[in-house]
């Protein structure tokens, strides 16, 4: 039921950018700073999850949630406070820094999300939040993913693996486990990608069977078995597995909640791959058009991906008429891309 409220909340809140909107977080002149106070802040860091889920990558969101984080960090200086709402405000300000971070990954800025890495790692220190310390550290083991630097990623999904909130919680053990599957398959171990999967989806079983209470609400909006087959999806196209990898897209364009833009628009790219893979050129250019223009043109990942399925098509088969239709229709899009 907490799942629910919450993205009935945030599908509303994505139907706006972050980027060009007003602080929703003012800051106030006050001798005592109360959980009142981060209760406001964490109003913004749904804002903020929903405008990533339906845009994602995007500098503005980026730089929206590091000046959050600030402004968190600012309430520290404010005025009196507990231990209790220093700690939050902590992992509040590492919340929103984690999210920039996420962007820049998701924008292909690591240089940026490096930054963000180290701000955000330091801040969920003095949190204490394990949560958060989770949610930093697996990202950075996406970010040495998606940079081809699977040991580095290993290393980093480790950190969070082994945080205590992974042995309480089979929510996060699913979580880690189904990222470091992918990291296996960045590094060829075929056997190890497989297992990890499997064990990714005997722990979500485990954590569906727990209540919601007390899970941080950004795993709520993403993390479930649709996740699952799309990091599979990912890992399998990694080995060339492209039966696999389509069956996983086809599962988790599925099981994808409305709210996901941003992943649907992925998840559809890397299935017209996994087709386009098996000789399937009029289901892959089929699938490829279904990406949104907005995603096409505007996502970096997703446009990488559709530049790549282009080129792959023009090589495989050059002459079929869906390689003209897929110019055909890419050619606007591409004018507008400039």
């Amino acid at each position: 039921m907490e799942r629910r409220r919450f993205m009935t909340t945030t599908s509303v809140l994505a139907a706006t950018a972050v980027a060009g909107s007003a602080s929703p977080v003012a800051a106030r002149a006050s001798s005592r700073v109360g959980m009142s106070d981060v209760a406001r802040i964490r109003q913004s860091f749904a804002d903020i999850i929903a405008s990533d889920h339906r845009h994602g990558g995007q500098l503005g969101i980026e730089h929206e949630a590091a000046r959050l984080a600030d402004e968190a960090l600012a309430l520290q200086e404010a005025g009196t406070a507990s231990q209790r709402v220093r700690r939050a405000l902590y992992g509040c300000a590492a919340a929103f820094r984690s999210s920039a971070m996420w962007a820049a990954i998701d924008g292909r800025r690591f240089d940026d999300a490096r930054q963000h890495m180290a701000q955000a790692q330091t801040i969920a220190a003095m949190s204490g939040d394990q949560a958060i310390q989770f949610r930093i550290w697996s990202h950075v083991g996406t970010m040495y993913r998606h940079m081809g630097r699977p040991g580095e990623a290993e290393a980093a999904n480790m950190v969070a693996r082994n945080l205590g909130i992974v042995r309480t919680d089979p929510m996060f053990a699913s979580l880690g486990l189904a990222r470091h599957g992918a990291i296996h398959a960045a590094g060829g171990d075929a056997s190890a990608t497989r297992r990890a999967f499997r064990q990714a989806e005997e722990a979500w079983h485990r954590a569906e069977r727990r209540d919601d209470a007390g899970r941080p609400s950004w795993l709520l909006a993403f993390y479930d078995v649709a996740e699952i087959n799309s990091l599979a999806l990912s890992a399998y196209l990694s080995l060339g597995r492209w039966a696999e990898a389509e069956a996983h897209g086809h599962r988790c364009l599925a099981a994808l909640r409305p709210h996901m833009h941003r992943s649907r628009a992925i998840t559809t790219a890397r299935l017209a791959r996994a087709q386009l893979e098996q000789g399937e050129v009029e289901a892959a250019v089929t699938t490829a058009m279904g990406v949104p223009a907005d995603a096409a043109v505007s996502h970096p990942r997703v446009v990488g991906m559709l530049t790549s399925f282009g080129n792959r098509l023009m090589e495989i088969t050059p002459a079929n008429p869906h390689t003209a239709l897929w110019c055909d229709h890419t050619f606007p899009v591409k004018e507008n891309h400039r």
